[in-house]
């Protein structure tokens, strides 16, 4: 990655819009194979430390009762087992039942590149194999269905907008992916934070805006578990935890999470069934192909997946697609979200450049691939 995480943001860290910017780990997956796993670690970029202000509006509330919000919320949360082939990584992480059927709320990078998805009851041990049913990566938020789900207990959502300055909240999940939830609270330190969050397996990493930061430990495992306010209403969606540099700069642990309103948004998006270029809904579509941005524009292919439609049609190295059915594309960005639009087993017309210069038209049809 060449760009640096203040050019990410578009600016110096203390005028990105009430966020602070840091660089972060995901802690939604813990690799299980023997070559790759979750470390825990991240260097994060030193900043200005402003202490939070908040107005007091009556008289101070009582501390959160952690045992009993855990009991309101832990029987409406699952733990999700991500496989991705052919290396058999497997990728731990929490969801948040949202009908008795068994629709599941969880974050993107959960799920992202998964072959298969398995989701586990906290409460009752049974297992269910699980479909993806849409996602937006930007806000990081997936939706997931469970198969033959029946009178699961649901989760109550809560409203992320009425949160303050110092509210005590309980982040809930699968921390360590041991399977038993976990439970770890602080107070509210900052509603709009910006950070830049590394995904342990695939190394990706990616800006996340708008988030809750919460001084609380949260660790791997429980990304897409509950964010709970002293009510046991969920009021956000877990996602990143800070790396320990900052312990090291005197800086206690902190825990980010999308607002329930901001997931919510997405879930019904995702329901109603219409593809955005951000929302992704059913089965992903691939070229099987591996991407760079092109100069001047451009997606420049960098490889083309032998067996995978794009090789099957005689896309090649060094080509840089110009346009998917007549839209223009500048970026990898606007690629993938041409792609966003189409299902597997659709035909995309795509315009290429060719190394040598010339330029060509070629039919290629999608196939079913991983969430991306």
């Amino acid at each position: 990655m060449h760009d640096d995480t203040r050019r990410m943001t578009g600016g110096d860290p203390s005028h990105t819009g009430g966020g602070r910017l840091l660089v972060l780990l995901f802690v939604a997956v813990l690799a299980v194979t023997a070559f790759l796993g979750y470390h825990g670690d991240l260097a994060r970029l030193s900043f200005h430390h402003d202490p939070p202000t908040a107005t007091l509006l009556g008289p101070p509330l009582p501390p959160l009762d952690t045992k009993l919000v855990s009991t309101v919320v832990e029987p409406a949360l699952v733990n999700i087992t991500a496989g991705i082939q052919p290396f058999g990584l497997g990728a731990a992480g929490t969801g948040i039942v949202l009908t008795a059927d068994g629709e599941v709320l969880t974050s993107h990078h959960v799920i992202k590149g998964a072959d298969t998805v398995k989701v586990t009851d906290v409460g009752t041990g049974a297992v269910y194999p699980a479909t993806v049913l849409g996602y937006d990566s930007g806000a990081d938020i997936a939706l997931i269905e469970l198969t033959g789900a029946h009178g699961l207990p649901i989760a109550r959502v809560g409203d992320s907008a009425a949160l303050r300055l110092g509210d005590q909240l309980l982040a809930i999940g699968n921390a360590g992916g041991t399977g038993s939830p976990t439970a770890v609270g602080g107070p509210v330190t900052n509603l709009d934070s910006t950070i830049v969050a590394r995904n342990e397996v695939d190394m990706s990493r990616k800006a996340l805006h708008g988030l809750i930061e919460v001084a609380a430990a949260v660790a791997a495992g429980q990304s897409g578990g509950a964010l709970a306010d002293r009510y046991g209403a969920v009021v956000g969606v877990v996602a990143a935890a800070s790396g320990d540099l900052q312990k090291a700069l005197g800086h206690g642990p902190e825990g980010y999470a999308v607002p329930i309103d901001s997931a919510m948004t997405v879930v019904r998006q995702i329901r109603s069934g219409t593809p955005t270029d951000t929302v992704h809904i059913g089965p992903t579509a691939t070229l099987g192909i591996l991407t760079s941005d092109a100069q001047p524009a451009g997606a420049r292919i960098d490889v083309a997946v032998y067996g995978q439609p794009a090789f099957a049609a005689g896309l090649s190295e060094g080509e840089v697609i110009t346009g998917v059915d007549g839209r223009a594309i500048s970026t990898t960005q606007m690629l993938k979200a041409a792609l966003n639009l189409h299902k597997p087993e659709d035909v995309v017309r795509l315009d290429l450049n060719e190394p040598g210069g010339g330029q060509r038209t070629v039919s290629v049809t999608l196939i079913a691939g991983p969430p991306n």
